[in-house]
């Protein structure tokens, strides 16, 4: 009976690991495809039917990437889009953290009149879709003159954002009030509370709310192709359809080569972040 159960136990495990491998090979067939594309010659990434193994490899076309349109445009435009991204990324991860840990904290460990129902009614901003603000927002960025600045793009992260207010309640909610009670014993005031107490202990939740931060600022495609109007102030993933030629063609291994440089930091960060991030996500996750 016992060998019996643990041979049942054994063909379930070999099942779902089989479902999960065939998954993942699944969901990184595009990537495999973009690296493939990457080193392939113009003539073989157009090629019926496809290769994946190319032949030859063609390692030079990460350079010729970078240079990419140089000589039309009279400087490197790549680095000039990861200059962009790098200055909205901090700028926004920055904004983000500070406005969003406050307000957070705010409506986990102080009491004032009126907290749930102003808390509830962030929430609800969550279920206004943006197509909806869209066109309102951007009436109000040309009226303060910031069509085509970076301030439409990172300004907004300075005032807080409903998930991740939601997220960091959660987690301050979960930290005990003896904590904040024994700082005030000795001295603290509110903001000593927070900022030496409080927020050490919010690492974890801090680091999710950067990463997803991070994330959304660096594959924004929609935000600066609204408010930006010169190329010199594009962004990676606007830049990377200045590979696509409206006449001559698209070089599909020069775009590839692009796009895994743009994705590669993405996917470097999320390697070495993701137990910070897992545990972060389970905290917010088990404590409310």
């Amino acid at each position: 009976m016992v060998e019996s159960r643990r041979k049942q136990d054994l063909l379930t495990k070999l099942v779902i690991y089989a479902v999960l491998t065939v998954m993942s090979a699944v969901y990184l067939l595009p990537l495999l495809w973009m690296i493939s594309t990457s080193l392939k010659s113009d003539a073989q990434s157009v090629v019926s039917p496809p290769v994946w193994i190319p032949d030859p490899v063609m390692w030079q076309n990460f350079p010729k990437a970078f240079a990419y349109n140089a000589e039309k445009l009279g400087y490197v435009p790549f680095l000039i889009y990861a200059r962009n991204t790098l200055l909205l990324v901090i700028l926004t991860v920055s904004g983000a953290v500070a406005s969003n840990a406050i307000v957070a904290y705010s409506f986990a460990r102080l009491r004032w009149p009126g907290r749930d129902l102003v808390f509830n009614m962030t929430l609800a901003t969550m279920m206004i879709p943006f197509p909806v603000l869209m066109v309102p927002t951007f009436a109000l960025y040309r009226d303060f003159g910031w069509i085509g600045t970076f301030r439409p793009l990172y300004v907004a992260a300075f005032f807080g954002g409903a998930f991740n207010i939601f997220l960091l309640r959660q987690f301050f909610r979960g930290i005990p009030m003896e904590l904040s009670e024994a700082a005030k014993i000795d001295g603290c005031n509110e903001w000593q509370t927070f900022y030496q107490v409080v927020l050490p202990l919010a690492k974890p939740a801090l680091a999710v709310v950067a990463l997803f931060t991070l994330m959304g600022t660096w594959n924004d495609f929609l935000g600066p192709l609204i408010y930006l109007q010169s190329p010199t102030q594009f962004t990676l993933s606007l830049g990377l359809q200045q590979y696509q030629s409206q006449a001559g063609g698209t070089s599909f291994n020069l775009l590839m080569a692009a796009s895994l440089i743009v994705v590669t930091p993405i996917i470097v960060l999320f390697f070495f972040t993701q137990k910070l991030f897992i545990q972060g996500i389970a905290a917010t996750g088990l404590k409310g």
